[in-house]
């Protein structure tokens, strides 16, 4: 892909010239990417969930290509499949009969292009959020408001958890694991500087896998507001998408299934 940039230099003797500029960058060939986290949110059925697949892009596109016509499908460890059928040609694959249990195995199956794409996860649970608390402050002039998601980690067994802030104007996302605080009381953390009284806020807490901790917490070290989107990498973060056709043609993504919480929090 080649990209013109161009370099004004302003001489102070007021005269000026313009350099035109021809750099080579290096575009890699695009990969499948699987969004497939299944959300059980408490108090609903469960059985309407949706998988995304896409393939990546250069850098400076402004759409994410779909991925079109893939055969899709979850099986549970009891051999039950729940075929995932695309809406038009949007990417997005959908079902209405899925039939969600805890700490059971399921498997994610993806053919696409002539490839077989497999993952593996279990049904995690989920604590409930008991209360929210907020706090308003200031560093260097600038006011924050700072909210804390309680929940009770349950004893005696290790928990990992995914947890999401949603508002208008700001989000965040993060992990957790219990490693030393087993069996007591945790909170999900969200600051702000962009929130308003009356602002609501949707906070959703997940039971995940230790190898997911692992993945967004990996994610997240990588994008991290130190540095900048031309920065390289220092590994390519790979999910837990297998291609069992032709394994070094690797999908990225995840394949999730968690039992959610939500709770939805007015600013004061």
């Amino acid at each position: 892909m080649k990209k013109l940039i161009y370099i004004s230099l302003i001489i102070f003797t007021l005269t000026s010239c313009e350099e035109v500029i021809d750099v080579d960058l290096e575009t890699a060939p695009p990969r499948l990417v699987v969004e497939a986290s299944i959300n059980w949110v408490k108090g609903t059925s469960g059985n309407s969930q949706y998988i995304r697949l896409s393939t990546t892009a250069p850098y400076f596109d402004t759409e994410i290509p779909a991925v079109n016509n893939a055969e899709v499908y979850i099986t549970d460890e009891n051999g039950n499949q729940y075929n995932f059928l695309e809406d038009g040609d949007t990417g997005y694959y959908y079902t209405q009969n899925f039939i969600p249990e805890l700490n059971k195995t399921y498997f994610l199956t993806v053919i696409t292009d002539g490839e077989t794409y497999t993952a593996e996860e279990t049904f995690l649970p989920v604590s409930d959020l008991e209360y929210v608390t907020q706090q308003n402050g200031e560093v260097f002039s600038e006011e924050y408001i700072e909210l804390k998601a309680y929940f009770n980690d349950p004893t005696d067994e290790t928990n990992f958890y995914f947890y999401s802030f949603y508002a208008e104007n700001d989000n965040t996302i993060n992990v957790q694991e219990d490693r030393l605080v087993n069996g007591n009381e945790m909170f999900a953390y969200f600051n702000s500087e962009d929130l308003l009284p009356g602002d609501e806020v949707e906070i959703n807490l997940y039971g995940v896998s230790e190898r997911y901790f692992t993945y967004v917490n990996t994610l997240l070290s990588q994008t991290g507001e130190d540095g900048g989107p031309f920065e390289t990498q220092p590994a390519t973060v790979r999910g837990n998408i297998v291609n069992t056709t032709n394994p070094d043609n690797f999908a990225f993504g995840y394949f999730r299934l968690s039992e959610t919480d939500t709770f939805t929090y007015t600013v004061e």
